[in-house]
C-alpha cells in the first residue's frame, strides 16, 4: 500500500492496480456527527462517479466501495494534466482543452456540477482526459452553478498554465459549446465576472 496523495478531506492510496480514497476522521466534530457526515459525503462522490463514468472518462467505483468511508476506484495511470499539458506542443493542448469542454459539457447536461475544475484533477490516458476527484461536486441544474464550475477553471489555467491560458480556455469554451445550454451559460461567465463575486 502506498500513500499517493493526503489533504484536508482525504488520503489517496494506492493498492496493486486500484486507488482508495479514505475520508479523514475530524477530531473537532462529535464522533457521531462525524461519521454521519463522511458517510453521507462518501456516499455522495459514489453516486456522482457512478453517473459521471457512465458520460464522460472518469473512474467508476468498484463493487467493494465502502459507502461509509471508502471508495474504491480503478488507477488510471496516465498523466497528471497540470504537470504535463504546457509541455506538450500547441496544437496537442488545443486538442486537449477542446476533450475537456465536450466533457464538462457533457456533465453540465446531466446537472452534474465538479465542484474543482482543475488540471489537477484531470488525467491523460490514451489521448483521454480523465476526470477525477469529485469530492466537492454535487447535482445542480442552475445555470449559476454551471458558470461558477467553468469559472472557477478559468481561474486555475490562468494561475497554472498562464503562458497560454487564454488560448487554452477558448477552445474548452468551443468544446462546451455542445451543451445545450452554453450560449446561457458563456454569458452568465460574463456576468458572475463582473459582479467580482468569485475574484480573489
Amino acid at each position: 500500500m502506498k500513500t499517493l496523495f493526503q489533504g484536508a478531506e482525504a488520503k489517496i492510496f494506492l493498492i496493486e492496480d486500484k486507488i482508495v480514497k479514505d475520508r479523514i476522521p475530524k477530531s473537532y466534530r462529535i464522533p457521531e456527527l462525524d461519521n454521519k457526515i463522511r458517510e453521507q459525503r462518501t456516499k455522495k462522490e459514489t453516486k456522482l462517479l457512478n453517473k459521471a463514468s457512465s458520460i464522460i472518462p472518469a473512474p467508476k467505483p468498484l463493487p467493494e466501495t465502502d459507502s461509509k468511508r471508502l471508495i474504491h476506484m480503478p488507477f488510471i495511470k496516465g498523466q497528471k494534466l497540470s504537470e504535463k499539458l504546457d509541455e506538450f506542443s500547441i496544437i496537442k493542448q488545443k486538442k486537449i482543452c477542446r476533450q475537456i469542454g465536450e466533457s464538462i459539457a457533457k456533465l453540465h447536461d446531466n446537472n452534474i456540477i465538479h465542484g474543482d475544475l482543475t488540471t489537477s484533477n484531470m488525467i491523460l490516458k490514451q489521448n483521454k482526459v480523465y476526470f477525477i476527484d469529485f469530492g466537492l461536486g454535487f447535482i445542480s441544474s442552475k445555470y449559476e452553478d454551471k458558470a461558477v464550475d467553468l469559472h472557477l477553471l478559468k481561474q486555475a489555467l490562468e494561475a497554472k498554465h498562464y503562458k497560454r491560458w487564454e488560448i487554452l480556455l477558448e477552445e474548452i469554451f468551443k468544446g462546451y459549446k455542445i451543451s445545450k445550454d452554453a450560449k446561457i451559460i458563456l454569458e452568465r461567465i460574463k456576468a458572475i465576472e463582473k459582479r467580482g463575486r468569485y475574484k480573489h
